[in-house]
């Protein structure tokens, strides 16, 4: 497959949850008092000390998001575990429930597919081996499919998903997370380009086959490895992902 066009990847940056601004631009945040501050919780820092090849660290970044901005409501939020579960069936988590588990923090770069990164970005949330542990996948399972808002999606390893610094995001760099940011809940996986770190989610769907999301059946690449560069889907090798 060529490479995406300028708009396709101009939109798949707006998708991937650009981060506002992150080192200037501080008054799409909640205030850090009160309930928007970080609960106490275990660190986990998976920050490695070089940029990957290509990255370029930015002075400014803009607010860019693709599609409306979902609107929270606690009374009808859920997150669902779906898919190959251990135990056949399907968890649904309302909004109390999600808030009600552990916390950690992780500090880590964000690396966009457009080729900047933000260094230390400081985020708080559920681990996502927390959410493994406590509904577990059953054995079979090799990926996992991130569903948000307005359907969108992304396929990550199940590897990846349960690394360390994986985490579902409540909290950047001591603040709530803005709407625009994926209030009230974003996926951060460090490891993969952001697009992978999906914003507004609402179900985990465990997975036997790969099976590519919404920006990897358009061109980007199905891993999505900063560090071995892998942007688009013409450079993959055998076997790194499904047929498109």
């Amino acid at each position: 497959m060529m490479q995406p066009d300028t708009d396709t990847r101009e939109r798949g940056e707006r998708e991937e949850g650009l981060l506002a601004a992150e080192s200037e631009q501080t008054d799409d945040q909640p205030g850090a008092g009160g309930e928007d501050s970080i609960p106490a919780g275990p660190h986990v820092s998976g920050q490695q000390p070089a940029l990957p090849p290509g990255q370029y660290v930015p002075r400014t970044l803009p607010v860019l998001h693709y599609g409306p901005v979902p609107v929270f409501n606690a009374a009808t939020w859920d997150l669902r575990i779906l898919g190959a579960t251990e135990s056949g069936a399907q968890t649904r988590l309302r909004w109390d429930d999600v808030a009600a588990l552990p916390v950690s923090q992780v500090t880590a770069d964000f690396h966009c597919v457009t080729k900047f990164t933000v260094r230390g970005v400081r985020w708080a949330g559920v681990l996502a081996a927390e959410i493994l542990g406590r509904y577990p996948p059953a054995p079979a399972v090799t990926h996992v499919m991130i569903w948000a808002e307005f359907g969108y999606s992304a396929n990550i390893r199940i590897g990846d998903f349960a690394a360390e610094d994986t985490l579902l995001a409540t909290h950047r760099d001591d603040a709530r997370l803005s709407p625009e940011h994926g209030y009230p809940l974003r996926l951060v996986v460090p490891s993969l380009y952001g697009w992978k770190s999906v914003k507004w989610i609402r179900a985990v769907e465990y997975l036997t086959a790969d099976r590519r999301g919404f920006w990897e059946e358009r061109g980007y690449h199905n891993l999505a490895d900063p560090w071995q560069e892998q942007r688009y889907s013409y450079q993959e090798r055998a076997g790194e992902g499904p047929p498109l």
